[in-house]
């Protein structure tokens, strides 16, 4: 079969191309998803670092009086000190893993445009892995180091990975309520 040069326009001659087409505009929860947890597990690693390093181990160190003081503590359990004993490390990361995996699952299903709730799963799953990676990076436990209260009555201590996961669920929570009563009103 004998080959056949494409045909090309005559120099000065018009070519006529069919309409441009567009490609489909990327999805705005992309950015806002992984750019969360991105910043999340990097703050969170770098902070519990810096705590681990610099911070004496249980002695406080006032930065706004007493109602605010950084105290480096390891909690080899969980969120509010939740422990299963001997095997807490092992039980915790196996139940981080399936946590972060169902909240993939919601992040797939997140509509392209959704930045909302992107943001909230972002924060969620970020601080879930940092605080994974910390529990797996060290056998003393979770580093915390943020401590608030005033003189005996103070919160647990906790870390930057918790306040993303705590503000994440909120935002989370409220956000998939109003999507649970636009579909009620629908």
């Amino acid at each position: 079969m004998p080959h056949t040069p494409p045909v090309t326009p005559a120099a000065g001659a018009r070519a006529t191309h069919a309409p441009q087409q567009h490609a489909p505009r990327g999805s705005a929860k992309q950015p806002v998803f992984w750019g969360t947890t991105a910043v999340m597990v990097a703050a969170d690693v770098v902070s519990k670092h810096l705590a681990h390093t610099r911070l004496p181990l249980h002695l406080p160190q006032e930065v706004l009086g007493d109602v605010f003081r950084l105290t480096l503590s390891y909690n080899p359990g969980a969120a509010f000190g939740m422990s299963v004993g001997a095997a807490s490390r092992m039980v915790f990361t196996g139940l981080t893993v399936l946590i972060v995996g169902f909240l993939w699952h919601l992040y797939r299903e997140t509509a392209p445009h959704d930045r909302r709730r992107a943001l909230a799963l972002g924060l969620v799953v970020g601080g879930a892995l940092g605080n994974l990676v910390n529990r797996l990076w060290s056998e003393r436990g979770v580093v915390d180091f943020l401590d608030f209260g005033v003189g005996d009555t103070r919160f647990w201590t906790f870390n930057v990975a918790d306040v993303g996961v705590s503000i994440g669920a909120i935002l989370l929570v409220w956000v998939l309520s109003r999507e649970h009563e636009a579909e009620g009103a629908a």
